[in-house]
């Protein structure tokens, strides 16, 4: 994981994320709230981060770009060597109202020249777009470029703003196509007419269907949006949110065989808190043609041993309740039930980092969920997974010793949907990497989220007025993660 550790642990902003010839990730990300220039961080597994040579900074006073540098977007340089960067650019002259969209090119990676050709930089215009004269706001939106090359032809991506509309729900996916005299700008490629602005837009083609993604200031979450053909009309599912709550600016990029993505969380949901680049996930689609998220196949070569049910820690109930029973009904299954109120079988965790998964069997209409870092009074994390309504929360639930008329703390950190079966069965994946924690269910990553309320504690299962069973169930142990801040040399990986 990749973090700030400046004056202000919220430090990063918008991020991209580029992998070479050779299988390193290089991280391009904003520092806020500055926005002086662009960072530079490489791995060599998309876990741990070295910081090495600042990409680029913001240009001398005069230039176009003298003033802040926002969203950027790395690729291959097509038309010659090497790579080529498109990002965002405001002058101090304009006082921020306007926002540009400029170009740098770079041999290595490593190195970058600010290169403007092909009519760079170009800025906001009508007819399709608000310009100067038919602004509402006091400010235009014209920013993120991400390019994409479809047919042997460069079109660049913009959060954009339409023409026309209610105020509020102007932003769109802009697209300006490179052309010999420079970049022009079509109409745009999809205005889903309900949001401010659709920041960091990007698209990738998977199995034959374009996917648009953008990250949404509204709830702070990623959607998507598909079309059969690049240029078609873009649709929605009943549910179009890929990251839920918390997770923002996500890039995709292309890793062999895989399609990963990419992007920051704002730790407690606020943009003035701590935030974190999580490990990354991958993307697939479902036999409906809907876009999910995969655990990230990484993980598998970070297995230090398995452990399975049969050798797990005999499990214990910490809240007392005396209606509550747990059986051993083979050495893969455990039962465990409660006929009145809450019960907690909780077990110690045979390492700080791991993966954990199994079958998650639930009887009747109670509830039930696991519990991460619990100690003795039950204080911890708890997953609730809601078997008859289809929703999983991620919640902190436990003792508050600051406040005596309010003596506990009860928040949920995130929430998102699954689809429930006849069986009321779910194959989970749960992931503690440090304070990151990740939830699949049914192979798909449901929960993604870091928290650093509790760092110690037992794992295991809570009930109420149910009776469910833990089947096949093993943890894998991981290592500690890395947290590498400092400049580093990149031939060092």
């Amino acid at each position: 994981m990749y973090s700030g550790s400046g004056f202000n642990n919220w430090e990063i902003g918008d991020v991209d994320v580029f992998i070479d010839d050779n299988g390193v990730h290089h991280l391009f990300h904003l520092i806020i709230p500055n926005h002086d220039y662009i960072a530079h961080a490489i791995s060599k597994d998309g876990f741990s981060w070295k910081r090495v040579k600042n990409a680029l900074w913001v240009g001398d006073p005069g230039e176009w770009d003298d003033d802040m540098i926002w969203t950027m977007h790395v690729s291959k340089n097509f038309e010659g060597e090497g790579y080529e960067m498109y990002y965002t650019g405001l002058k101090r002259r304009d006082k921020g109202i306007k926002q540009q969209i400029g170009r740098a090119v770079s041999l290595d990676l490593i190195h970058w020249t600010k290169e403007n050709k092909y009519g760079l930089p170009f800025k906001t215009q009508g007819p399709f777009y608000e310009n100067s004269k038919n602004n509402p706001r006091e400010w235009l939106s014209f920013r993120d470029p991400f390019k994409y090359r479809f047919e042997g032809e460069d079109y660049l991506l913009i959060c954009a703003r339409n023409a026309i509309g209610p105020t509020y729900r102007r932003g769109c996916i802009g697209v300006a196509k490179r052309e010999s005299n420079g970049f022009i700008l079509q109409k745009p490629l999809h205005i889903p007419f309900v949001y401010d602005d659709v920041e960091c837009p990007s698209v990738v083609e998977i199995k034959g269907t374009h996917f648009l993604l953008g990250s949404i200031r509204e709830d702070i979450k990623v959607r998507y949006w598909f079309s059969p053909e690049f240029k078609g009309e873009y649709h929605a599912f009943h549910d179009n949110v890929l990251l839920p709550q918390g997770n923002y600016a996500a890039r995709i990029v292309k890793d062999g065989d895989y399609f990963l993505i990419y992007n920051f969380y704002f730790v407690g949901g606020n943009v003035n808190t701590h935030r974190v680049i999580p490990p990354p996930k991958q993307l697939d689609v479902d036999n409906n043609g809907r876009l999910l998220l995969k655990t990230y196949h990484y993980w598998e070569t970070l297995y230090l041993k398995t452990i399975f049910q049969k050798d797990f820690p005999f499990p214990t109930a910490i809240l007392g309740n005396p209606t509550a029973n747990l059986t051993f009904v083979d050495e893969n299954k455990w039962q465990c039930g409660c006929r009145s109120g809450y019960e907690v079988f909780c077990f110690e965790k045979p390492a700080n980092n791991f993966v954990w998964e199994g079958t998650l069997t639930v009887e009747g209409m109670g509830k039930t969920g696991f519990v991460i870092e619990c100690d003795r009074e039950g204080t911890g994390y708890y997953i609730s997974v809601d078997f008859v309504n289809g929703l999983v929360q991620f919640r902190a639930w436990g003792f508050n010793e600051k406040d005596v008329k309010n003596n506990f703390i009860f928040e949920n950190l995130q929430t998102n949907q699954f689809e429930i079966q006849e069986n009321r069965q779910i194959n989970f994946k749960i992931i503690r990497y440090g304070n990151y924690y990740e939830l699949s269910i049914n192979e798909i990553v449901k929960l993604t989220l870091l928290d650093f309320k509790y760092n110690d504690g037992k794992i295991g299962v809570y009930v109420c007025s149910a009776i469910i069973s833990l089947s096949d169930s093993r943890i894998h142990v991981i290592p500690e993660p890395e947290n590498e801040y400092a400049t580093s040399n990149p031939d060092e990986l």
